[in-house]
């Protein structure tokens, strides 16, 4: 056998072919400067996250210089979760297909020129375009820092502390937008919430460039733009739809529309990507148990978070008469909370596995929930602060574990395509919580201040809409019956709070019972896990392919590296999987030992690699004759 030397080795022979050694799996070894590069990335996600709050206390100032109409006004707040939301899947893709590096520096220089627009904008129409553009550049940047850093730390350990530092900077941002508008706003003009954005920016293009690792995923096929077009229409129509559902108007030509044509777009997509030999998403990683189970949880804790979090704010501001920078400070303990979850996240991974951290944080969540229906019009700070620290802690432990679950179940090559579902949950999640816990507040609110005397039909009628409204009215109404409508209207919110917080926890409680899906442990299914998947991708090939694009595609998705056997000889092993933890990486050594070459057209094993002819050599269960099509990742048939 003729001996070749890999790129980047010191004259030392190997088995590797040149063609296969300069096309090595991304995230096989970590990167000398991964913690300087975790921080570069956690930055440009805090500033994402920050600006997706941070315009809601500035929307006095806006109204009052501007003066929008109400659907310009609902534009520009919306404008940017909208845009963002729909264009993730296109831009993760992306990012796998041309560079995650290059997509993220891209992102940055259109979030800085998004945001110098929107702080001089001088018409409302100006100021949604510049918040679109900000979604753009949001959608390059989200799943391209998460993608980076699934390549930067391919030991699953360290990666699952780098998520953990990843998710809870992303729970802060989201949590002191409004604190940190609050404290702009009192010295500044409204512009100054985005100005912000300039200098961290300019920065970041300056630092990413110097140190961030460029990186690229499967580059085999055409990047399917209309698929990515059809993706990103679809999103766009199913968020539109459950955000106006969550105005008030659930059976509107304005909700029904956009989500029926979001839902059609969408199934397009998926049948669409089911018949490409090179899709954008592989429905396969989607359909993985692990996989599907963290992205629906995630939505089910967003929802929460978010519906919980407008909830509060509304409470602190207009029931206990709390200032924007009062409120934000009042809410500074679930970020400390989410933070320390973030920062022990990883411990207790490991202690506790996938599926009791996920379940624990639930449970913990609903806790929280639960004591906060002792809420009422007066300020109880310590319950407040404890409730609150409950929730942080239990939200971040629950997305911690489902983030780090997704990541590790995608194959390296299409982290990209998963951060972005991941991503597109979060946001599809925020939606929601608003759509389905507000209703929720308002039916329970509504009746409460029909009943005031003194006040007429049309004023009770507008009081109804919601507690700001109703204060407005009260004071227009003014005398005893403007005082009784204010009090009523008061008690009716704490009451709808208590019945939305009853609400959220039976949600909760569906999260709690779908991770028991999850593994048990981190090991379970590690061997049989997304790196090997990157190796399988041969099946796909083949099942569309010829003969000759088979041994291609074994070719390419299989990375040699030699692994000594326990008889002394060379064997082959995934590189992809070599840069797993030690003990996942021994048993992928095991295993190799029973594939002596890299597989050809005509052979195959139970992980879906080699032809249709071939026969399938399991790893030690789930054996089967055929092309493999039939097993599922981890090896083991499906019922």
């Amino acid at each position: 056998m003729s001996r070749t030397t890999p790129a980047g080795s010191t004259g030392e022979a190997s088995d590797v072919p040149a063609h296969t050694a300069a096309r090595r799996v991304p995230g096989d070894a970590p990167h000398a400067n991964r913690w300087t590069v975790l921080v570069v990335l956690c930055a440009s996600l805090l500033l994402v996250a920050i600006d997706a709050t941070v315009l809601h206390v500035a929307v006095p100032a806006v109204s009052e210089q501007l003066r929008p109409g109400s659907v310009e006004l609902l534009w520009i707040v919306d404008a940017y979760p909208l845009v963002c939301a729909s264009l993730l899947i296109m831009f993760g893709t992306l990012g796998d297909r041309t560079g995650r590096r290059r997509v993220l520096l891209f992102g940055y220089a259109f979030f800085a020129a998004a945001s110098a627009l929107a702080a001089y904008a001088q018409t409302p129409g100006m100021l949604i375009g510049a918040r679109a553009l900000l979604g753009v550049g949001g959608a390059m940047i989200m799943p391209a820092t998460l993608s980076i850093l699934r390549h930067v730390f391919p030991d699953r350990r360290e990666r699952a502390l780098a998520i953990g530092i990843w998710s809870a900077v992303a729970a802060v941002g989201a949590a002191v937008g409004p604190l940190v508008g609050g404290l702009l706003l009192e010295h500044f003009w409204w512009g100054s919430v985005f100005l912000i954005n300039l200098p961290l920016m300019a920065a970041g293009l300056i630092v990413g460039r110097w140190l961030l690792p460029e990186s690229t995923g499967d580059r085999r096929g055409p990047w399917d733009v209309l698929g990515a077009v059809v993706a990103a229409g679809g999103l766009f129509g199913l968020i539109l739809g459950v955000k106006h559902a969550g105005g008030g108007h659930p059976f509107s030509p304005g909700t029904i529309v956009p989500l029926t044509a979001g839902l059609v777009l969408l199934g397009v997509f998926v049948r669409r990507q089911r018949r490409r030999t090179y899709p954008l998403i592989d429905v396969r990683t989607v359909a993985r148990r692990a996989f599907g189970t963290a992205v629906g949880c995630i939505v089910l804790t967003v929802l929460a978070l978010v519906g919980l979090a407008l909830i509060a704010a509304q409470y602190l501001q207009l029931v206990l008469g709390f200032s924007p920078l009062q409120t934000g400070l009042r809410l500074l303990p679930l970020s400390l909370a989410a933070i320390a979850a973030g920062l022990v996240g990883s411990r207790l991974l490991r202690l506790l596995g996938p599926r009791c951290m996920v379940g624990l944080g639930f449970l913990l969540t609903i806790v929280a929930v639960i004591c906060l229906t002792g809420l009422g019009q007066e300020d109880r700070p310590v319950l407040l602060v404890g409730g609150f620290v409950l929730l942080g802690f239990g939200l971040e432990t629950t997305l911690f574990g489902c983030y780090e679950s997704m990541l590790n179940e995608a194959p390296a090559a299409r982290s990209g395509g998963a951060a972005a579902v991941g991503e597109t949950a979060y946001q599809l999640g925020a939606g929601m919580g608003i759509a389905v816990l507000g209703s929720v507040m308002n039916a329970a609110y509504a009746p409460g201040v029909r009943d005031v005397p003194g006040v007429s039909a049309v004023a009770k009628g507008d009081a109804s809409h919601s507690l700001g409204e109703a204060y407005g009215v009260a004071a227009q109404v003014g005398g005893s019956a403007g005082d009784a409508l204010r009090t009523a209207a008061r008690e009716a919110f704490v009451h709808g709070m208590h019945v939305t917080l009853i609400a959220s926890a039976g949600l909760l409680l569906l999260g709690a019972l779908a991770a028991l899906r999850l593994p048990r442990s981190m090991d379970d299914g590690a061997s049989g896990g997304a790196d090997e998947q990157d190796a399988a991708d041969g099946t796909t090939d083949e099942e569309h392919g010829t003969a000759k694009d088979s041994e291609r595609a074994g070719q390419d998705g299989w990375d040699e590296e030699p692994a000594v056997a326990e008889g002394g000889g060379d064997r082959r092993a995934p590189a992809s999987v070599s840069g797993r933890l030690p003990r996942q990486a021994d048993r992928s050594q095991e295993r190799a030992g029973a594939v002596p070459h890299a597989p050809s057209a005509g052979s195959g094993n139970g992980s879906g690699k080699g032809s249709p002819s071939g026969n399938g050599n399991g790893r030690g269960h789930g054996q089967k004759q055929g092309d493999g099509s039939d097993l599922l990742p981890s090896g083991t048939t499906r019922p």
